[in-house]
């Protein structure tokens, strides 16, 4: 790899990600607070991060679904093959929300997977979306083997010459932006695992089903209409 883990490391300052929050004792909380605490959320997961959001569906969408996903989350892959499509089916395709896909890598190898998708894609959001549809779908193949070799091999089929590849893992600045936008999820939106989602602010972890989304949105774009 053309990252070490220890400029890795050092970037995205991974130290307590995996801590476990303790059970808030002001949990009785009246309605109203709650909702201007999802408001909040909300705002400062829309807040522009330091690399452009990739996102499908319409920019005025009344609902947006925010992932943050690792690319070498066998998690985030499964979601990816067995929920994601019918999502996309039923809300993105319809126009009915907006999806944002952000980098949250927890290891060197997802991070460079996430830059090679950013390279690859440039600001084409289709694309992007196409290239981690192909990393999560051959995850095993570039994460336990050798992975310089293999993101070539993607990186060839997306018309990039080994070089290029080379040079975009080299892409200190590109790390540093994709490590500012996890350092800015884990210490302000709390995100510490992966898959997690915000739907409108919302928060919600793990492999979420399309019933469980469905739960959230449908009552977002009711009130909307």
């Amino acid at each position: 790899m053309m990252i070490t883990r220890r400029t890795f490391t050092a970037a995205l300052s991974l130290t307590g990600l995996a801590a476990v929050a303790g059970v808030s004792p002001f949990r009785l909380i009246d309605e109203a607070f709650a909702q201007s605490t999802k408001a909040a959320t909300a705002a400062e997961v829309a807040k522009p991060m330091s690399l452009p959001d990739m996102a499908l569906g319409p920019k005025d969408a009344a609902v947006t679904v925010t992932e943050y996903a690792s690319m070498t989350c066998s998690h985030c892959a499964a979601f990816n093959e067995q929920v994601f499509p019918k999502l996309k089916a039923a809300y993105i395709d319809t126009g009915k929300i907006r999806y944002v896909f952000r980098e949250f890598p927890l290891d060197i190898k997802a991070a460079a997977g996430s830059m090679l998708a950013r390279c690859i894609a440039k600001d084409d959001a289709p694309k992007y979306f196409a290239v981690t549809d192909l990393l999560f779908k051959t995850q095993a193949e570039w994460v336990l083997k050798d992975t310089t070799e293999q993101l070539k091999r993607i990186g060839k089929q997306a018309g990039l010459s080994a070089a290029e590849v080379e040079t975009c893992l080299k892409d200190q600045a590109l790390l540093d932006k994709i490590a500012a936008d996890q350092k800015y999820a884990n210490e302000v939106l709390k995100v510490n695992s992966t898959p997690s989602f915000f739907v409108n602010g919302e928060m919600l972890k793990g492999e979420t089903s399309l019933e469980e989304f469905a739960k959230r949105i449908d009552p977002l774009l009711e009130k909307k209409s």
